[in-house]
């Protein structure tokens, strides 16, 4: 497998292969997504052309992951420029876990089946289609841009406003729009997809202002990995010791729709396949701590695991506890 990281010292960037346990520095590397776009042109794979530019210097990745180094981890994909051309999704519903939580979240006494369980049922039935032909459309959310995007290591914001905080363990596929048009899976990496779970029971109609949080993404971009069946733990420690821990799959094998018809319906979206922009697509997750009764306090650090995707994605809780500020509006007449 090929992991890359992205680093920064000051106003220098790098991008590094993952040699366990050093970090092997690329030549004339900046950013992957600067890579990205050099090995479309070239038409060649990008595993190939982080192995050109393999250089000779090498960081110690361990002071660089506890946060004892000069250099600091990025997000494992952003876009150098601006953080605007970086759109956050995701994709509901793909997992059985993730059906059965959201019913329960909000089924009443008086209702059967609801609406949640109901897409999930049609993703069961039409959500991976044959070769060549188009499946039904997953659940489908804005999470924002890559201001919203946090590194491993750094916090995750409960606002003032929100309602609760919770952890999402999941995988995200990570793309960039070449200029004719069309989308590149650059790779995959570990991510949190970090909601206010408390604020979507509510009601359902909340779920899309729900997901507009901070979120969390790497640290390692896996090129080459296979999306089939992957071990993930989701962890939750508190004041230094594990307070809550689940494990579960997630994959092609593990989900109602097709990385494929999950892709399709993404990018059939003219907008979505602007040249030059960068997409984080979160797949789904199959356990949350909040179904556990759970509730993240400040200071509580959220880990995500998974099997063949580099180390684990650290991020502690902060809650901002000041009271809400009323925004006003300035008319401009």
């Amino acid at each position: 497998m090929t992991r890359l990281v992205q680093i920064k010292k000051g106003t220098v960037r790098r991008v590094a292969l993952v040699e366990e346990p050093k970090l092997r520095l690329l030549d004339n590397s900046s950013s992957i997504y600067e890579l990205a776009h050099i090995a479309i042109a070239a038409s060649m794979k990008l595993s190939e052309l982080v192995r050109r530019r393999a250089g000779q210097d090498t960081l110690d990745y361990n002071l660089i992951y506890s946060g004892g180094s000069e250099w600091r981890l990025l997000p494992a994909i952003d876009h150098p420029d601006e953080a605007a051309r970086c759109m956050l999704s995701g994709t509901g519903l793909t997992h059985l876990g993730s059906a059965r939580d959201r019913q329960s979240m909000h089924a009443t006494t008086t209702e059967g089946l609801t609406d949640s369980m109901k897409m999930f049922r049609w993703g069961v039935d039409g959500g991976r289609p044959e070769a060549g032909q188009i499946g039904i459309p997953p659940e489908w959310f804005y999470k924002g841009t890559a201001s919203a995007l946090r590194a491993h290591g750094e916090p995750l914001v409960i606002p003032s406003y929100a309602e609760d905080g919770g952890e999402e363990a999941e995988i995200a596929g990570v793309y960039v729009i070449a200029r004719d048009g069309r989308p590149y899976r650059v790779g995959m990496a570990v991510g949190n997809e970090f909601s206010d779970h408390q604020f979507e029971k509510k009601n359902y109609l909340n779920l899309a202002a729900s997901k507009l949080r901070t979120c969390a993404l790497g640290p390692e971009l896996v090129l080459d990995q296979e999306f089939k069946s992957i071990p993930v733990v989701a962890t939750i420690e508190r004041q230094g010791k594990v307070h809550w821990t689940k494990s579960f799959r997630t994959g092609e094998s593990e989900m109602c729709h097709s990385l494929q018809n999950i892709e399709h319906h993404h990018f059939k979206l003219e907008a979505h396949r602007r040249p030059g922009d960068v997409h984080v697509h979160f797949f789904g997750t199959d356990c949350l701590s909040f179904s556990d009764h759970i509730r993240l306090q400040d200071g509580d650090v959220m880990q995500v695991a998974a099997e063949g995707y580099g180390r684990p994605l650290r991020n502690r809780v902060r809650a901002d506890k000041s009271a809400p500020a009323l925004v006003t509006v300035v008319p401009l007449q």
